[in-house]
């Protein structure tokens, strides 16, 4: 109970980051904010190379908000940080007056410990390096879109949310090779690849048939005017590595328990610097654009 936590690390570089999470619903197919807060500030160290070590989390509760619905998300968040093998080691509670919130925020800071070596960086990408995606896109921001909106489906669509950290530890062991990492979060792939492109003043050419989406995502992006492309994401993992270590890295994603349908997707290029375009499968080419503003609000 003092008023910081005090902790020894190893020496080496930190990888510091932090994030608000506003779902809403708080509790949607596949997951809740306390999970989501977890995972998702792991995901941002895991791909800078970092190995998660410390979180942080500081709750604004409206007045009324059910005690609980807090357990719920506080068990769900311990055993999240559980899974990811990282500590929660400092936090806070704040509660505003009703109707001056909307149930519950979270946020979360995160601290992880850089290998040395590594230099992993949105502006690392190369010429002919491959682009991996872990695996089907759009199954967070459906999933929670779905349960807001009331949308039925047949299948049981849930959200991709979970721990990216195990995953890159594995590929790190395959080859310390690796360019740049993101976890497509808001603004889907799309956005991702669009500020990788950007940051590293390179091309990037992408596969539309190598880009896997569940079916009942199609159907429901269909719907809703939506392009899966632009769909957050919540446990995928983009790698760009050398086109040598390309297969080894393939293997290892696929073998771990998130990312049993990984795919090359595409490979980075020297024409169109800053540029992401999609090779279609009906023998086309069109440009994948960032996104302008924030399709689907409150998704995380």
């Amino acid at each position: 109970m003092d008023d910081s936590a005090v902790v020894d690390i190893p020496s080496g570089r930190l990888a510091i980051t932090t994030d608000c999470y506003v779902v809403d619903p708080i509790f949607f197919p596949g997951g809740d904010i306390g999970m989501l807060a977890v995972n998702g500030t792991v995901n941002d160290l895991s791909v800078q190379g970092a190995q998660p070590l410390f979180l942080s989390a500081a709750f604004i509760l409206e007045e009324g908000f059910g005690l609980a619905d807090l357990e719920r998300i506080l068990v769900s968040m311990a055993r999240a940080s559980e899974e990811a093998n990282v500590s929660i080691i400092a936090g806070d509670t704040k509660v505003v007056p009703k109707g001056k919130g909307d149930k519950i925020y979270i946020n979360t800071t995160g601290v992880g410990l850089v290998q040395g070596g590594l230099d992993i960086s949105g502006s690392n990408a190369k010429v002919l390096d491959k682009v991996i995606l872990s695996g089907p896109i759009g199954d967070h921001g459906i999933a929670v879109l779905s349960q807001r909106e009331g949308l039925a489906f047949d299948t049981d669509l849930r959200s991709d949310c979970g721990p990216l950290n195990h995953m890159v530890e594995e590929i790190l062991a395959v080859t310390r090779e690796i360019h740049t990492m993101r976890d497509p979060t808001r603004g889907g792939v799309a956005a991702s690849l669009n500020e990788i492109a950007g940051q590293s003043k390179v091309g990037i050419v992408l596969v539309e048939g190598a880009i896997r989406v569940k079916d009942e995502v199609k159907s429901a992006c269909e719907i809703l005017g939506l392009d899966p492309l632009y769909v957050p994401n919540e446990g995928k993992l983009i790698v760009f590595v050398p086109p040598e270590h390309a297969s080894q890295v393939l293997r290892a994603v696929r073998q771990n328990q998130h990312g049993g349908d990984a795919q090359i997707i595409g490979e980075v290029v020297a024409d169109h610097p800053g540029r992401v375009v999609m090779r279609t499968t009906v023998g086309g080419t069109r440009i994948v654009d960032m996104p302008l503003g924030e399709q689907l609000p409150r998704i995380c």
